[in-house]
C-alpha cells in the first residue's frame, strides 16, 4: 500500500471514530441533567464510576469540544451538541464564576457548591479558551464577554511585570499561593503553553490589538526561557524569574492526582515528550494566526532578532522521536530528562493523541519521511492498544506494549479534549 492510499484508509478510519465513537460516547453519558455541567468519570465500560467532583479545566473542555467538533459530528448529532455546549456554558457561569473577586473557581462539587475557590491560571485558561470557541461557533456575545473578563483579570492579578509571564497558582482574592507543593512561587511551560492556546483562540474572536499582543509576548516567552531552542526540548517548571528549577509534584495538578504505575523518585529536571511535540504543533498554529496580521511578530524586540525561528519547531519533533518514541511497539513515552534514557516507558493517552497531530503536522509542513512514519505508526498503536472501539473512548494509561494499567475512559481530569481534538485536528491535514 502507497502513502496516498495509507493516508485515505487512515482519514476514514479516523473520521469514522470520531463520528461514531468518541463523540457520542461523550453526548450520551456526560451531560449531567439533574445539575448541569459535565460528568466525566468513567470506567473501562463506560459506566459511571461514583466521581462526580467537577473541575473547571475539565468542564470548560467538554464546552470546546462540543463547540469546535460540531462541524465533524454527524448532522442528527449536532443540535445536542450545541445545547451539551450551551448549558455547560451555563453552569460555569452560574456555578464556578466567582462574583466578588471575579474569575472561576478551581472545583465544584456536582450541585455546583464550591469546594476550591482558588484561581488557577492553568483553569482560567481553560476558561478563555472554551469561552472563545463557544462564541466562534454560536456568536454567543455573552459567553465571549466572560472570556475577555477573564483575559482582563489575569492582566491585572497574573502577570508577572517585572519577570515577564504569569504566576500561575493564585487564591480566591487572586493572592500568590504558598512556594512549594502550592506552587505560588513557581512557573511552568505547560500553564505557559496552554494561555497561547487559549490566547490563540481569544485572538482568533476578538481580532483586538490587546489579545493579539499578549499571544505573541507569551509566544517569545516560551522560545526565550522555557525550551532548549537548540536540542529541541522543554523544560519543566522555573522560579518567577525564569531560573530553571527541578521539577516536584505540584497540588491541583494532573501530575499530582494520575494513578501511574511507576515513582520518578527524587526531583528532577524532566521533559514531558508529548507535551514537546503538543508545543510543537500549538505554536505552528499560534504563530499562522499571529502571522495573519503582518509585522505582528517583529513589534517584539526579541522577535525581531530572531527568537521565532520555525526551526525549533522541527527539533521538538526530532528529539522526540531520538529519546521519547518506541520505534518498536509505537507510542510516545512519559518522561524522560532532556539528551538521556527514558525515565518512564508508560504511555499515557493524551501525549500520544497529541502526538498524532505533532508528527503529521510536522510532515505536512515539512515533508520528512520520519514523521510521516512515526504518525502512521502512533495511529496504529492508538487504534489497537489505545481505543476501546467497544464502549467508545480512549483508556488511560497503558505500559510499553500497551497492556492497559489503568483502563477507565473518563475521570476529573479526562473528557473529550485530547481524544476529541486529535483526531479532528488529522482528518483537517489528512
Amino acid at each position: 500500500m502507497n502513502q496516498h492510499d495509507d493516508a485515505t484508509l487512515i482519514r476514514q478510519e479516523i473520521d469514522e471514530i470520531l463520528r461514531t465513537k468518541i463523540i457520542p460516547f461523550w453526548l450520551q453519558r456526560s451531560v449531567d441533567e439533574v445539575y448541569g455541567g459535565y460528568l466525566t468519570s468513567f470506567d473501562e465500560n463506560g459506566r459511571a464510576d461514583g466521581k462526580t467532583d467537577k473541575y473547571i479545566v475539565t468542564q470548560c473542555r467538554m464546552v470546546w469540544g462540543f463547540s469546535h467538533l460540531l462541524p465533524y459530528a454527524d448532522v442528527a448529532d449536532r443540535p445536542a451538541m450545541l445545547a451539551a455546549a450551551g448549558q455547560g456554558v451555563k453552569f460555569l457561569i452560574d456555578r464556578f464564576w466567582d462574583n466578588r473577586h471575579g474569575g472561576f473557581a478551581w472545583q465544584v462539587a456536582r450541585n455546583g457548591t464550591v469546594l476550591d475557590s482558588a484561581k488557577l491560571v492553568y483553569g482560567e485558561s481553560f476558561a478563555i479558551y472554551a469561552f472563545s470557541e463557544y462564541f466562534l461557533q454560536t456568536g454567543d456575545r455573552a459567553a465571549l464577554h466572560y472570556a475577555e473578563r477573564t483575559f482582563d483579570l489575569l492582566q491585572v492579578h497574573a502577570a508577572d511585570t517585572l519577570n515577564g509571564g504569569y504566576y500561575e497558582n493564585l487564591e480566591a482574592d487572586w493572592s500568590r499561593s504558598p512556594g512549594g507543593f502550592a506552587a505560588g512561587d513557581r512557573k511552568s511551560l505547560d500553564i505557559h503553553m496552554h494561555l497561547m492556546e487559549a490566547f490563540t483562540t481569544l485572538y482568533q474572536a476578538t481580532q483586538k490589538d490587546i489579545h493579539r499582543r499578549k499571544l505573541s509576548e507569551v509566544v517569545c516567552l516560551i522560545l526565550r526561557h522555557m525550551v532548549n531552542r537548540e536540542a529541541g526540548y522543554g523544560y519543566n517548571q522555573f522560579d518567577a524569574a525564569f531560573n530553571k528549577l527541578p521539577a516536584i509534584n505540584i497540588n491541583r495538578t494532573w501530575n499530582a492526582e494520575r494513578e501511574t504505575n511507576e515513582t520518578i523518585g527524587e526531583p528532577t529536571d524532566t521533559t514531558s515528550y508529548g507535551h514537546n511535540v503538543e508545543l510543537s504543533w500549538l505554536m505552528g498554529l499560534a504563530l499562522q494566526v499571529l502571522e495573519q496580521q503582518p509585522g505582528a511578530l517583529a513589534e517584539d524586540g526579541a522577535a525581531a532578532a530572531g527568537l521565532v525561528d520555525r526551526v525549533i519547531l522541527q527539533r521538538l519533533l526530532d528529539h522526540s522521536l531520538q529519546f521519547g518514541y518506541d520505534h518498536e511497539f509505537g507510542g510516545v513515552y512519559r518522561d524522560g530528562v532532556a539528551d538521556q534514557k527514558v525515565l518512564v516507558t508508560d504511555k499515557e493517552w493524551w501525549q500520544n493523541f497529541e502526538s498524532l497531530v505533532g508528527y503529521l503536522n510536522g510532515y505536512r509542513q515539512y515533508g520528512q519521511s520520519a514523521y510521516w512514519a512515526a504518525f502512521v505508526q502512533t495511529w496504529r498503536f492508538v487504534k489497537e492498544k489505545f481505543l476501546n472501539l467497544a464502549v467508545g473512548e480512549s483508556r488511560q494509561l497503558l505500559d510499553r506494549r500497551g497492556t492497559p494499567i489503568v483502563a477507565n475512559l473518563g475521570n476529573p481530569w479526562k473528557g473529550i479534549y485530547h481524544t476529541g481534538r486529535a483526531l479532528a485536528e488529522c482528518l483537517d491535514r489528512l
